[in-house]
């Protein structure tokens, strides 16, 4: 029997807004399948973050891609990169060595069926699932086959994230799911509702259509899916997101913050670099800087707009090391039961992004440690997984490549994620 693993990430839904009014499809494949009540997103909880750990079954600390935004140590300086432009993963083995520094999904498969991705999202979010090109990856700036070989496709290439791109790439995808020749894991992943959930309030109606349009796409790939199952295929199913969205309460420009406590000259020579993420800030320090990382720790500790912090070696409590020069972790301020206008729970303070950027006051945001940025879905379907049922335990974005693995007999190798197949073994919860 051919065994074949599909993964659906819908960007940015929240756990509680899978509801039978909003999301039909979704809330009748928990019949066909097993829901992760405790499944939590990468840290910091963005985009290109949650596909290196997607893709690797890792979090930051293994494969060394710490945001959105990071800052790389050049000539002695740090460096602030957008990590979703194109060209970043190239530059970044052009300063580094490395891409991702542990194997993809897209490497360890290459020689069992391999992958095929197709992402609406930032090219750098899509190429961080193969930056290194042993797969196929399908997206608006450019589409690649193994080597990096750039492939024509004129359809995928005006594509936008917008209900008709969705659409269409849902409808790309489930095309190549039909051919003779599918390869062992396919991954789509969607842009919405996060692009939406960026620039409207949460639970407004135009946040409510973006989740049911994602809903249909859903049912659209499903059908595909059911299809090669009717072909005897054993195929594993993956329906999920990467993270939530709270509501922007304020935006506070740390970064000013920082230089008025007194550190403003460290920031002008760059031995100090702060780099938000949304609802998260990263700090980086090189050497010279450490004897001062107690004082802007105390300075930080006592903001108002300040929540969790993970500094130096306590970055590990929030899957960071800091080799590459991150000092500080820190997620901005949260209040889990103020509610916006429309009353959806969940308000966060957000970093001033850099110039050009939006800072969404009003509307979505995420990357830090808020309930509800931390708070992505998980439905699996499959053999291993019983229908209708509930698993409680704490589940994380980085398990769900060792499922994929387990799945196809591969070996897992040294990825901190574990495969869910074990977890559900123990008899989950029925669900009420």
């Amino acid at each position: 029997m051919i065994k074949r693993a599909i993964a659906i990430i819908l960007d940015g839904l929240r756990r509680d807004f899978v509801q039978p009014a909003i999301t039909p499809t979704l809330t009748g494949l928990l019949d066909t399948g097993t829901w992760f009540d405790a499944h939590r997103s990468a840290i910091p909880s963005v985009t290109r973050v949650c596909a290196s750990t997607f893709a690797t079954g890792n979090m930051p600390a293994r494969h060394r891609l710490e945001g959105n935004t990071v800052a790389l140590l050049e000539n002695g300086r740090f460096a602030v990169h957008d990590v979703g432009v194109p060209g970043f993963f190239e530059h970044k083995r052009a300063v580094t060595g490395k891409t991702l520094s542990t194997p993809t999904l897209a490497e360890i498969t290459r020689d069992a069926g391999g992958v095929q991705v197709f992402s609406n999202v930032s090219p750098g979010a899509a190429y961080a699932h193969d930056p290194d090109g042993f797969g196929h990856v399908y997206h608006r700036a450019g589409c690649f086959g193994p080597g990096r070989v750039p492939l024509r496709d004129e359809n995928i290439s005006s594509i936008l994230p917008d209900a008709d791109g969705e659409r269409r790439l849902t409808e790309a995808f489930v095309r190549t799911l039909s051919r003779p020749c599918r390869s062992a894991v396919a991954v789509l992943w969607l842009s919405e509702p996060d692009f939406s959930q960026h620039y409207v309030p949460l639970g407004s109606p135009a946040h409510i259509k973006a989740v049911q349009a994602a809903d249909a796409n859903v049912a659209l790939a499903i059908e595909a899916v059911q299809r090669l199952r009717d072909e005897g295929e054993d195929v594993l199913l993956f329906v999920g997101s990467d993270h939530g969205h709270q509501t922007v309460g304020a935006v506070i420009d740390v970064e000013r913050e920082v230089a008025g406590a007194g550190f403003g000259d460290a920031l002008e020579a760059g031995t100090l670099v702060i780099v938000p993420n949304g609802t998260a800030v990263l700090f980086y320090a090189t050497e010279n800087f450490h004897p001062r990382v107690a004082d802007l720790v105390g300075f930080l500790r006592i903001q108002p707009w300040a929540g969790e912090l993970y500094a130096e070696r306590d970055l590990r409590h929030v899957g960071h090391t800091n080799i590459d020069g991150l000092i500080v972790f820190l997620s901005l301020a949260s209040v889990d039961d103020e509610v916006n206008e429309f009353g959806v729970p969940g308000k966060s303070f957000a970093a001033k992004p850099p110039a050009g950027k939006a800072e969404h006051l009003g509307f979505g945001q995420h990357g830090g440690l808020g309930k509800y940025e931390q708070s992505p879905f998980l439905i699996a379907s499959g053999s291993a997984f019983r229908p209708g049922t509930m698993c409680r335990e704490n589940t994380d974005l980085a398990d769900i490549a060792p499922s994929i693995l387990h799945h196809l007999g591969l070996p897992i190798g040294t990825m901190t994620g574990r495969p869910l197949q074990h977890l559900v073994e123990n008899d989950p919860s029925e669900r009420k």
